[in-house]
């Protein structure tokens, strides 16, 4: 049963056929496996200072909202509609709009715009001075204009306060594509490129784009956790030479001039998968990570600890549901905890896996259930506990996870 579980996973994330020529995301392929993933339910969260958990995403008529809990899900205030102009938003399981809370009552919310051309959007934000109660009107965070792929955004404010925002680039893919086609002899540039930027005034304006590697994936949504320093590091599926999508791990402005290697799936594929990796802080030092992947034919979302400088250590372990998809990880002191949807054909189950011992033994938790369309879940961590934020077509769930 496992191995024909796993040759459907591998089957339909081959299915994400080719595009533009270097592989890439078929939505409505990806529409299909997504196991009632429906777009416009994709939403970010995030606990402000003050205890308040926000909650950024789409109405059901396309306007973005903000809202609020003083009671972490219990009951929520009224939704804030949001002033984006024209823009429209991208809000599709991977690629969705979030939110990130800064010093001095800064807070910022992000999300993608798809352009004209298929694959294509910029990366817009929106910033507030006051804690949320008004936010300045939306601006571009990167500086190329291109009609090409800005997608796939994350974003968090270091220490310092600093906002870091990452993304997925096409521009060196398109410019490669313009060179070799000139020479007569187009070989294409293998994947994206990731790139980044700072901002040191809560999103108001942006420093120069700086490219972190060449060769990322296409579609994956790429992962954040805080540095021992207070810096940011970075997790995202890479195409490591010829074509194996595994990882890839960077400290923000502290990047290699190669990106460390965090998984060895040798998972060949010549398409993305839209299925991104996660990563939280161990206490006793390094990263929990986890991802998605077929390795030696076993197709499973995997659970691995890495370095201090993204190096794996020791084997990584399947997760134990071999229908396992679009799992997230947060930790909470040597609380760890990692969550997933898993669908049977009719119900798709909320499920975690629980530490209280920084990842040494887990535990598995049921946690709920929908037959509705529904989102993939949102883990959120304070210093006292771990949160997974669920949302399906009639409500949001928030639901506290203990060991």
């Amino acid at each position: 049963m496992r191995a024909l579980i796993a040759g459907l996973v591998l089957a339909w994330t081959t299915a994400l056929a080719a595009h533009e020529g270097h592989g890439g995301e078929d939505p409505k392929a990806g529409a299909k496996a997504g196991a009632h993933a429906k777009a416009g339910l994709s939403i970010g969260a995030a606990v402000a200072p003050d205890g308040l958990l926000w909650l950024v995403g789409l109405n059901s008529d396309g306007g973005l909202f903000v809202q609020s809990s003083k009671d972490l899900g219990a009951t929520w205030n009224a939704r804030q509609l949001l002033d984006i102009g024209r823009d429209k938003v991208a809000a599709d399981g991977e690629n969705r709009p979030k939110i990130a809370f800064g010093p001095n009552h800064s807070v910022v919310i992000s999300y993608t715009q798809p352009l004209a051309k298929p694959y294509t959007g910029e990366i817009r934000m929106l910033s507030s001075d006051d804690s949320g109660m008004s936010f300045h009107a939306p601006v571009t965070v990167h500086r190329d204009r291109q009609v090409i792929t800005h997608r796939f955004e994350s974003l968090a404010f270091d220490r310092s306060g600093v906002l870091h925002t990452i993304w997925i680039d096409k521009r060196d893919q398109v410019a490669a594509d313009l060179h070799e086609s000139a020479r007569s002899n187009k070989n294409g540039y293998a994947g994206a490129a990731i790139y980044r930027n700072e901002s040191r005034d809560g999103g108001r304006s942006f420093g120069p784009d700086i490219k972190v590697a060449d060769h990322s994936c296409e579609c994956c949504r790429i992962a954040l956790a805080a540095t021992p320093a207070g810096g940011i590091a970075a997790l995202w599926r890479h195409v490591f030479a010829p074509n194996i999508r595994d990882h890839a791990f960077a400290v923000l402005g502290e990047e290699p001039k190669a990106p460390v290697r965090a998984s060895f799936d040798e998972w060949k594929l010549d398409a993305c998968p839209h299925h991104g990796p996660g990563l939280a802080v161990s206490q006793r030092g390094g990263y929990h990570a986890i991802w998605f992947g077929d390795k030696a034919g076993r197709a499973a979302v995997r659970y691995g600890r890495l370095a201090g400088d993204g190096q794996p250590q020791g084997e990584a372990q399947e997760l134990p549901d071999p229908r396992a998809e679009h799992a997230d990880v947060a930790s909470a002191g040597r609380q760890v905890a990692i969550a997933w949807r898993s669908y049977d054909g009719t119900r798709t189950h909320l499920r975690a896996w629980v530490s209280a011992d920084d990842g040494e033994q887990f535990v598995q938790r049921e946690l709920a259930s929908s037959n509705e369309e529904n989102d993939h879940p949102r883990m959120i961590a304070t210093p006292e506990r771990i949160l997974v934020v669920w949302r399906t077509a009639k409500d949001i769930h928030v639901l506290p996870i203990s060991p």
